[in-house]
């Protein structure tokens, strides 16, 4: 088990295996009516190193870097534009990124820098940044926009067609200006293999009783309904934030993680109480088990479904489990919330608040923004969905497709918990608290008065 907090993972940062490449029709995707939170608080990680680079220059998309990442041909100063990548040297995720780069045809030099790292040490990296740093939407995009330390790139929103407007209010911060172009995303679902359904003649659940039903029908079978973990401490946020969702509504969901509702309050008990009631029938003692491990009992069907982001797919590379995976939205506990809200965490670009070259960042933008940079990185890493809305569809995997199917008909989608609130506050309180509940559930009490008492130093 590890011992401290893990960031969930970004979209870039893990794969969808290909399920199967077939010819698709369907809507373009869309992130409809992605509301806005409150940023509220100072971000207090206090990291004093800056990420190591490993740098790549690339001028008219061509690649100019010697093996092990030395710039062997750096561009006259002011010349290339300088981007920092949350990705690690000579992962699938680095390629992709860099693919998508080399196809904007800007000069560029590259500091491509390993996922944590690059989040752990982002506010000290924000005091000497590159022109353009990758990031995701949420309140970490509004914090640094409301710091100063993110540029204003409305004007380059004014050349970019090809988004929806649920995800230009994704890239827009608490002053109404956009700071992010989207590239890619990925949702959060329950997840089954259909053939397991299919034999023991299970039903998609709609709403609780369903749910419910259905998970006590597996028990009869000898399953366990649901495949858990918490290795991390990020898993179960997630379960958290549908629990929280479908109970209380989006808007009171990400009022919670701004600081404006009280986790004390009999809303959130009821939150806790919920999955208190349906702990039995997860697998038991979460905090030591991998994602990994949890997604291999889905797999050996030793569970019958796992909520998780679709990124789920990528633990197995048997093909015939991988056609034979399958996902739902998460049913609706209350008739009057309903079941229109989900996690769907998005990744992007931001320009620095005084970038060194400005104009062209902007240029870099744009391009980024635009098909040749989606596509490009699609081919080498399809990894989530395209936020391009006009992404060459016909060229998703199953996976994506159906992602880019519940995605675009949600009403309200939140980044994940640890994206829609201030990151020290998810990983000295929230992380620990969480874990607690599992290893003890009868302690609810005085884990949210302990929630509460202390998002004063953070909200």
């Amino acid at each position: 088990m590890s011992e401290g907090y893990e960031q969930s993972p970004s979209p870039s940062d893990v794969g969808f295996n290909i399920v199967s490449r077939r010819n698709v029709i369907i809507g373009a995707a869309a992130v409809a009516g992605a509301g806005l939170l409150a940023a509220c608080g100072d971000d207090k990680n206090s990291s004093s190193t800056t990420p190591a680079a490993s740098d790549t220059t690339v001028a008219g998309g061509t690649d100019t870097t010697a093996a092990g990442g030395t710039d062997t041909t750096a561009a006259p100063s002011g010349d290339a534009v300088t981007v920092g990548i949350n990705e690690a040297a000579g992962s699938k995720a680095y390629d992709g990124a860099k693919a998508g780069l080399d196809a904007t045809g800007v000069a560029y030099k590259g500091n491509f820098v390993d996922h944590n790292s690059f989040q752990d040490n982002i506010t000290s990296y924000l005091q000497q940044p590159d022109d353009l740093f990758t990031w995701f939407a949420g309140y970490r995009m509004r914090f640094f926009a409301d710091k100063g330390l993110a540029g204003d790139i409305s004007s380059v929103w004014d050349n970019l067609p090809d988004f929806t407007e649920g995800f230009k209010t994704a890239a827009t911060g608490n002053d109404g200006k956009q700071y992010l172009v989207p590239t890619s995303y990925y949702p959060w679902a329950v997840h089954y293999r259909k053939s397991l359904f299919a034999e023991k003649g299970y039903t998609v659940p709609t709403n609780k009783e369903e749910l419910l039903a259905l998970a006590t029908q597996m028990q009869a079978d000898g399953l366990v309904p649901f495949a858990y973990a918490n290795d991390g401490k990020w898993p179960v946020q997630g379960t958290f934030d549908i629990l929280n969702m479908r109970l209380n509504g989006y808007q009171f969901h990400v009022d919670l993680l701004a600081g404006k509702e009280d986790w004390t309050g009999e809303k959130v008990k009821n939150v806790f109480a919920v999955w208190t009631s349906l702990l039995p029938f997860h697998q038991e003692n979460p905090n030591g088990r991998t994602w990994q491990e949890a997604a291999t009992a889905l797999e050996n069907k030793e569970a019958g479904m796992y909520y998780l982001g679709t990124f789920v797919s990528s633990n197995s590379t048997d093909q015939a489990y991988l056609d034979d995976l399958d996902f739902f939205n998460f049913p609706e506990l209350d008739a009057a919330i309903g079941s229109d809200a989900l996690d769907a965490p998005i990744d992007g670009f931001m320009m620095a608040g005084k970038p060194k070259n400005e104009e062209g960042a902007k240029a870099m933008l744009t391009a980024i923004g635009g098909l040749d940079f989606i596509t490009a990185a699609n081919d080498v890493n399809p990894s989530a969905v395209p936020a391009n809305d006009k992404f060459d569809v016909s060229t998703l995997n199953a996976i994506q497709k159906k992602s880019a199917e519940l995605v675009g008909s949600a009403k309200n989608i939140a980044q994940f918990l640890d994206r829609d609130t201030s990151p020290d506050f998810v990983s000295n309180v929230i992380s620990d608290a969480f874990a607690n509940f599992h290893a003890d559930p009868t302690t609810i009490d005085s884990i949210l008065n302990d929630i509460e008492t202390q998002k004063s130093q953070y909200l």
